[in-house]
């Protein structure tokens, strides 16, 4: 597969009518504003450190792209289309709100190679999106997907887990509603708690209660778990990792930890390994042997091998073993079992 590359252009908080509780574009992007005069240069330094035959697209990030102000925002189009026209990238990625697409977006993007609409959705609970001054409805996002389906546009969902009021239940209907309305790809975010924002001042005054690396990895688990099961890809899960997002002066609570995606996952495999030896029928002298898909191990097993302490703990199993199999695909596992008189001798398992 060709590695996929964006260049990033961030259009700090421009097109944004109003500021989320829980927003710093700065502190999230690394970037604390935008140059119009720099653009240019930094495709061109991006370009020049690319790999060969990389799949790249120029990305608009960090702001609302389709919010900014409309000269600005058709010359930053046209250049970017001057390096599709090149064959110097392929495409044009955007970031943007839901309720700033609308039917003259729409014929201005269709004018461009635009690759992929990434929306800010959230969520799709109108009382979560109230309490965290989104601005929009959840009609607004199903608007804009579908506008943007009618008119042949992929479009990626971006939400957000443990917002103010949200629920596990109000998440997962936010990743069922994106995948019907047709989302090709989607990123999952913790809600991190940024000094200086109206959350952080929520949690001070207890009126949110930010979630815990763990809270965050279980709900996320069940939303990826469900995006794969569609055929959703995921783009990233949490933030990009910054020394601002590692330092306490621009932090004050909420899910942080840079593998939270991995996080996540693992806690995918440990319930379906989990689901195998509640079935019963397992020796405790045994020791317990998961095939897992290429490349999935160490999530199967969790950071510092927690998902195999786990399971040896609750059914007093002598160990577990995990191996990967080239032939399994996504979250998939077999199981089988190590029999200490057959180990001996040669290894041997049976399933």
């Amino acid at each position: 597969m060709r590695r996929h590359i964006n260049i990033p252009i961030f259009v700090v908080h421009m097109g944004c009518p109003n500021q989320c509780v829980f927003c710093d574009q700065r502190l999230i992007s690394g970037e604390s504003c935008f140059s119009e005069e720099s653009v240019r240069a930094d495709i061109e330094k991006y370009l020049a450190a690319a790999p060969e035959n990389a799949d790249i697209e120029i990305a608009f990030f960090g702001g609302s792209f389709t919010g900014i102000e409309r000269g600005l925002m058709l010359h930053l189009l046209d250049l970017a289309q001057e390096y599709v026209n090149r064959g110097a990238v392929s495409g044009i990625r955007m970031s943007t709100r839901p309720d700033y697409i609308d039917e003259e977006i729409i014929r201005i993007l269709g004018e461009y190679t635009v690759s992929t609409v990434e929306l800010g959705i959230q969520s799709f609970s109108d009382s979560v999106l109230a309490r965290c001054r989104r601005g929009h409805t959840a009609e607004a996002s199903e608007r804009a997907c579908t506008l943007l389906k009618q008119a042949g546009i992929p479009f990626a969902a971006q939400m957000m887990i443990g917002l103010p009021g949200a629920s596990p239940a109000d998440e997962m209907e936010c990743a069922r509603r994106s995948c019907a309305l047709g989302a090709s790809a989607y990123r999952i975010y913790p809600t991190v708690v940024f000094r200086g924002t109206e959350l952080a001042r929520m949690a001070e005054r207890g009126e949110y209660r930010p979630l815990t690396n763990e809270e965050a990895a279980e709900r996320m688990s069940y939303v990826m778990e469900y995006f794969d099961e569609q055929g959703i890809p995921c783009l990233r899960a949490g933030l990009c990792e910054s020394d601002n997002l590692r330092d306490p002066a621009s932090v004050l609570a909420g899910a942080n930890h840079p593998a939270i995606g991995d996080l996540a996952r693992g806690e995918i495999f440990l319930r379906r390994m989990d689901a195998y030896l509640a079935a019963g029928g397992i020796n405790p002298a045994c020791t317990v042997l998961f095939r897992v898909p290429a490349g999935c191990a160490s999530r199967a097993a969790g950071m510092n091998r927690r998902n195999i302490r786990a399971l040896c703990a609750k059914y007093g199993i002598k160990s577990v073993k995990i191996i990967e199999n080239p032939m399994l695909m996504g979250y998939n596992i077999i199981m089988g079992i190590l029999h200490p008189q057959i180990s001996r001798k040669g290894n041997r398992h049976c399933d």
